[in-house]
């Protein structure tokens, strides 16, 4: 969805034409998988980190465009909405002090955008959902002006034939809403993790992700109010899910969990796309089928939870990345590369663990287990591995720590790191203070304020210390 669209509305010809280009380059992708084209080097890790900008008093700050101009960098970009911000990391490989590294680049990053935001008398926020965030603001007279933004907004509303939206989401309180647009999804913002994977071990990979999905968002989970309503700890999760929903076939919905594992290639989930999926921006690029221009853009209008994606490396050959989507911003730099420590060491593990984890737990149980613990976060109890259920944060602690480190030293990271690292998330999981959970205490201890509440929260994160380190002041 990083790729800009020239212009709106389209023809019937233009989906016809971009159809075509599209099957082209599926079948090629297809003999790629089948001819071994695909690069099969040493693992890299990456992510992507989205923010919200805010004013003195807490609301969100339509400033983005202004930031953008001051900071002149390609890896920090526009959102859909003019009030987000989009930060991309360069890969490593995930050996020696990659973490660290990753911790530098990302903080570096960080404070030249908060120099910047300063001149514009701004802050930046990463939070998944900001608790400031009014109707008023999720219109699209916040729309970042791109024309991939304009034209998702009506390629959605055609696939409902003009119905609102009507999204629901009941957790501790209900919230029920009629929305004539996609800006709902502007009230969400991730930290997504990149592994590049080897093509034989991409299946392992990808399903591994899906099995470490439902404790990677309780463990992560930093998104419990929105419009002033206490919901899901990971609130995130229904609210990007109902706020592109085309009112469809379940399997044509554009953001979910998916239906199965992978059986055989990472390829089903291609054809996937091909087969089940309306065609939303279909706009024509000059380039070689070998690019795969229309095969990507139609994937990035998919938002799987864990989403392959076929990326170039610098010489060009092709590669299969997992982009997994779980994770929602904040609550500080090292609470996130502690997040992500965790799942790259996890499925580093459990892609090699023999019986395959696969087959010992249901799909539908990882797919339960998965909306629980967005649900509940650190209070759920899920199936797990043994065919039995268990509190998730028995699961976390006696099972995937370990496993976590096991796979953090047979990826070659150092052990001083993984020590550093997992210890934020074994320190979180001690204390019991998710980002979703000190927010909900803030809350009892000093009342429904959702300024001051954000006010407190950006000054523990600008601090630089972990969640688990916060007081409630």
């Amino acid at each position: 969805m990083g790729q800009d669209i020239a212009a709106s509305p389209f023809t019937e010809r233009d989906f016809s034409r971009f159809s075509a280009r599209l099957r082209e380059e599926t079948r090629l992708l297809e003999t790629w998988f089948r001819d071994g084209a695909l690069d099969a080097g040493e693992p890299t890790i990456g992510f992507e980190l989205e923010a919200w900008l805010v004013k003195p008093d807490m609301d969100p700050a339509p400033r983005v465009e202004d930031l953008l101009r001051r900071l002149a960098d390609p890896l920090v970009v526009a959102e859909l909405a003019t009030f987000n911000i989009e930060f991309n990391g360069n890969f490593t490989h995930p050996r020696g002090q990659a973490l660290s590294r990753l911790a530098s680049e990302l903080t570096e990053t960080l404070n030249r955008a908060k120099q910047a935001a300063r001149h514009l008398d701004i802050r930046l926020a990463m939070i998944g959902i900001l608790p400031t965030v009014r109707t008023e603001h999720l219109t699209l007279a916040f729309m970042t002006p791109r024309e991939r933004y304009r034209a998702l907004n009506e390629q959605v509303l055609a696939l409902r034939h003009g119905r609102p939206l009507m999204p629901r989401i009941e957790g501790r309180d209900r919230l029920e809403l009629v929305w004539h647009d996609v800006m709902l999804e502007a009230g969400a913002t991730s930290f997504q993790l990149h592994l590049k994977v080897q093509p034989d071990q991409a299946v392992r990979v990808y399903n591994a992700s899906k099995i470490v999905s439902g404790p990677m968002v309780a463990i992560g989970a930093n998104s419990p109010y929105f419009f002033g309503h206490d919901l899901w700890d990971e609130t995130r999760i229904p609210l990007f899910e109902q706020a592109v929903s085309v009112n469809s076939s379940a399997l044509q919905e554009r953001v979910g969990f998916g239906f199965r594992y992978a059986r055989h290639s990472l390829m089903e989930t291609f054809q996937a796309n091909l087969d089940r999926y309306p065609i939303l921006l279909p706009r024509l690029m000059d380039e070689p089928p070998e690019r795969l221009a229309h095969l990507r853009l139609h994937n990035g209008t998919i938002w799987r939870w864990n989403r392959p994606l076929v990326g170039f490396e610098p010489d060009g050959r092709p590669h299969l990345r997992i982009e997994h989507r779980v994770l929602p911003s904040g609550p500080s730099v090292p609470d996130l590369i502690a997040n992500a420590a965790f799942y790259f060491g996890l499925v580093r593990n459990l892609m090699r663990d023999e019986p395959p984890p696969e087959s010992r737990l249901m799909f539908l149980h990882a797919q339960n287990g998965f909306y629980n613990c967005a649900r509940r976060g650190l209070a759920a109890i899920i199936p797990w591995l043994d065919g039995q259920s268990h509190p998730v944060t028995r699961i976390i602690g006696d099972d995937l720590l370990p496993r976590a480190q096991e796979g953090l030293t047979d990826l070659g990271v150092d052990p001083t790191e993984i020590d550093h690292w997992l210890g934020i998330v074994e320190r979180r999981l001690t204390t019991g203070r998710t980002g979703a959970c000190w927010q909900r205490d803030w809350v009892r201890r000093n009342g429904p304020d959702m300024a001051a509440l954000t006010a407190a929260y950006l000054s523990h994160q600008e601090s630089g210390r972990p969640v688990h380190e916060w007081t409630w002041d």
